[in-house]
């Protein structure tokens, strides 16, 4: 009739769990590996599309590899950087406001937490507490929306997004060599597209989303590139070769 302590520590545990620390990494994660996956698969199926060899599919998938993950690397870097470098000059901004004038900050975090809902004299009770404890991490979180589980890591987000990249990429090259010669585009897409469906199945459990979503939307778009590359390929058979 009565829970366990260790049934409610359990139980707890579990409706305490949220996901948005993992905003950072899994973003960077499920973009690399879902380019890794979508990119070299269509470029295995555009070359092989337009008749070329297994040797000369496996270097364009090898090269596509290669460079997709230092792009995705280098762009994850300096993208994240940049907002990085916004949070730490909207900290200095702050920081010279308190030294400045730290009673017209403190009414101004007062207000926000009146919108909140609380009255003012309470309000105004929050902020002094919480500005006698951190003033400027008060304002970071409440004013500027700056949350340290959240906030921008470029190096975790260059080496998630290149990583991932590498192993969704793999797995078309597998296929080609896996499988025989002759069917490449149709072993490739379909197992690419399996895979693309794992990932959004992977994706929505860690992320805490709902999981057919997920998959219908990385299936949809990874079939529009693939279908786009393989009539590229067909086309330039035709016209060139």
């Amino acid at each position: 009739m009565f829970l366990r302590r260790t049934d409610l520590l359990e139980s707890d545990a579990f409706h305490n769990q949220h996901f948005s620390h993992r905003v950072g990494w899994l973003r960077a994660a499920v973009l690399g590996a879902n380019d890794g996956i979508v990119s070299t698969a269509s470029l295995i199926i555009g070359v092989a599309a337009a008749g070329a060899g297994r040797s000369e599919i496996l270097l364009a998938g090898c090269a596509g590899l290669m460079a997709g993950a230092m792009s995705m690397a280098a762009g994850e870097y300096v993208s994240v950087s940049s907002q990085a470098d916004s949070e730490r000059a909207d900290l200095e901004l702050e920081k010279r406001h308190l030294d400045r004038d730290i009673d017209y900050e403190r009414k101004e975090l007062a207000q926000i937490y009146v919108a909140r809902g609380l009255e003012d004299d309470l309000a105004l009770q929050v902020a002094e507490q919480l500005m006698r404890h951190d003033a400027l991490a008060a304002h970071a979180h409440d004013e500027l929306g700056i949350i340290e589980r959240t906030a921008a890591r470029p190096l975790q987000a260059a080496l998630s997004s290149a990583v991932a990249f590498t192993i969704g990429a793999i797995l078309p090259l597998i296929t080609l060599l896996v499988f025989p010669e002759g069917n490449t585009e149709i072993f490739v897409a379909l197992l690419s597209l399996l895979s693309l469906a794992g990932l959004g199945v992977v994706s929505a459990k860690i992320g805490g989303a709902r999981v057919l979503p997920s998959v219908l939307r990385v299936s949809f778009w990874g079939s529009a590139a693939m279908i786009a590359t393989a009539a590229l390929g067909i086309g330039f058979e035709v016209l060139f070769l």
